[in-house]
């Protein structure tokens, strides 16, 4: 079969939810989606000139000769989508994802393949529900030839191409009264609009600077793959109106509305935020930051990551809320994530319930990235809590296989890029440890989470500086953070030496892993006050006996060893320096 090559712009479109779909109403979704088929999908596709190239499940694959007319075909697609799901109660609602590209395919019988079609696949699982992501060249070729907006979300890495490709999100005018209104299932991830913040300061030309805050807040906030946040596009309709709150949640189809304030006076400003639940007007979170203008661009990035890293952990906590006060049977995929990512870092038997609840997610959706990439960590977190005499290659294998799998469902997805990190440090493979740990930060540089995991991992490689670093920008990215932070920033102050600064921060979170007194007792015996160390390691010691495997490694005198296992130092030295903190302390090794 002879092959040849063209310039095409291909359209890749799925289903949505297509397993959670089928499970519910198997005939009736087939049903359906052969009748939008023929009745939507078909018809556009013949009018905009394209070629519908394969069908699978819940997929399809069209080329078209012009971009101009795949983005037209796409745009028309889903506001037909959106009309033909009205009437229908939220679940049974069917919503594409888009993708399109502008590249080279190689042709062989009626199939396409090459980098072309990867990137339009890759493009249409960064897009959200009912949403359309095209590349750099298809915006290019539209131009201003379509009555759309465009939202760029920049360059970002596909797996298997050399070069970052630049992404952009599209939606109709802001103007176009007749498109349907999308109104999200209250179930569905929290959703947020940011509302262009005000400017106080009575001089125009500062308009940049509140302008520009806004529109980092929305895209360090966009990184958060458990949000929805409305585009630039459509905040900033309402830049200088006087409306509404509940008016623009509705206008919008959001949850929560972030609205603020800049005021500059001569080299100091002040800007103001506050969170609102549309539904009851209630400010659920507000915060006043007062800085110094020594560099406007370092205020500016250090004021978004501070609202962006509260706001995250706020929404998240108020979802969290929302579903505790549902029975399990009830929950949908995403708020089984969220319970188990609220659990998996307690240790032991909660550990085990995390895991209930990301198999759950993933049986509701099998497609759900994060689902997948929490159940790779649980396995991690199992190794941890028990520790001999196990062999745990198994389980890191399966850590292994559900991080992989998460990432071919979504590569951006930086939760999996961590899980997939810690294989590789218990493996002992540092460079592609640190490779991964470092996409994780790349992906979303607001999470506190896995800003606190790249400290400790880079104390662990030895990287002490860039450790305590991170883990204190996780501690001011998430005020209200979790204990273990501490922990970790403890780890990294210790391998760094600073014994009197570690054992200080290891006092606020004393317990937080079942390693966490065994630190404490190594710090205070390199500080020469062995009588604390040795109740510190008495502690250890006593909580170690209570976990599966732990008196037996008590009693064969491998504590140390067990200890070194969880906390895989890159460097002979620092393993040393652990070990003989350890010894000092009294701590079998």
């Amino acid at each position: 079969m002879s092959t040849t090559r063209r310039l095409a712009a291909i359209l890749a479109a799925d289903v949505v939810g297509y397993s959670r779909l089928l499970e519910q109403d198997e005939a009736g979704t087939l049903a359906a989606l052969k009748e939008r088929r023929r009745d939507i999908l078909n018809p556009l596709v013949a009018e905009h000139h394209g070629r519908i190239v394969k069908v699978m499940g819940d997929g399809v694959l069209v080329e078209f000769g012009s971009a101009v007319n795949a983005v037209a075909c796409a745009v028309e697609l889903q506001k037909r989508m959106v009309a033909a799901n009205d009437g229908l109660t939220e679940d049974r609602h069917i919503d594409l994802r888009v993708g399109i590209n502008l590249g080279d395919v190689v042709v062989e019988g009626g199939d396409l393949y090459g980098d072309g079609v990867i990137i339009a696949v890759r493009l249409q699982g960064m897009a959200e529900p009912g949403g359309i992501c095209i590349s750099g060249t298809v915006r290019e070729h539209v131009g201003n030839k379509l009555p759309l907006t465009f939202e760029d979300l920049g360059a970002r890495e596909i797996k298997n191409i050399a070069k970052p490709v630049q992404v952009f999100q599209v939606s109709l005018d802001a103007r176009d009264s007749e498109r349907p209104a999308v109104h999200r299932p209250a179930q569905e991830k929290p959703s947020i609009a940011v509302l262009p913040f005000t400017n106080l300061s009575g001089d125009q030309e500062q308009e940049y600077f509140s302008d520009g805050i806004t529109e980092d807040i929305i895209t360090e906030l966009s990184r958060f793959r458990n949000l929805f946040v409305i585009a630039r596009n459509s905040s900033f309709v309402y830049k200088g109106k006087s409306v509404n709150i509940g008016t623009i949640a509705r206008e919008l189809g959001v949850e929560y509305v972030l609205e603020g304030s800049v005021r500059r006076a001569g080299q100091r400003v002040r800007i103001t935020a506050q969170l609102i639940d549309a539904a009851t007007g209630n400010h659920i979170w507000a915060e006043r930051y007062d800085r110094e203008l020594a560099d406007i661009f370092a205020v500016q990035d250090e004021v978004t990551s501070s609202i962006v890293g509260t706001l995250a952990v706020e929404l998240e906590g108020e979802s969290l809320g929302r579903a505790q006060h549902k029975r399990p049977e009830d929950l949908l995929a995403y708020e089984h994530w969220l319970r188990g990512k609220r659990l998996i870092f307690l240790m032991g038997q909660h550990n085990l319930e995390a895991r209930k609840h990301f198999e759950r997610a993933v049986a509701l959706d099998p497609r759900f990235s994060r689902a997948h990439s929490g159940l790779a960590l649980t396995f991690q977190m199992e190794a941890l809590y028990f520790p001999l005499p196990r062999d745990f290659s198994a389980v890191y294998e399966k850590s292994f296989q559900c991080a992989q799998r998460s990432l071919l469902l979504d590569e951006t997805n930086h939760q999996a890029h961590l899980a997939l990190a810690y294989v590789y440090l218990y493996r002992h493979d540092y460079d592609q440890a640190k490779k991964h740990i470092e996409r994780a930060v790349r992906l979303n540089p607001s999470d506190g989470d896995t800003l606190s995991h790249a400290g400790y991992f880079q104390a662990i490689l030895g990287n002490v500086d860039e450790g305590i670093k991170l883990t204190r920008l996780a501690l001011r990215v998430n005020p209200h953070h979790p204990d273990w932070y501490l922990a970790f920033l403890s780890v990294a102050l210790f391998t760094a030496r600073n014994y009197p600064e570690a054992l200080a921060v290891r006092l606020n979170a004393p317990e937080a892993f079942i390693d966490s007194s065994f630190f404490g007792a190594a710090t205070l015996a390199h500080m020469g006050r062995l009588d604390e160390a040795k109740r510190w390691g008495d502690k250890g010691l006593a909580r170690l006996a209570t976990t599966p495997g732990g008196a037996l490694a008590i009693a064969e005198g491998r504590v140390v060893e067990a200890l070194l296992h969880n906390n895989p130092f890159r460097r002979q030295e620092d393993r040393d320096h652990f070990a003989e903190g350890m010894r000092k302390a009294g701590v079998p090794g």
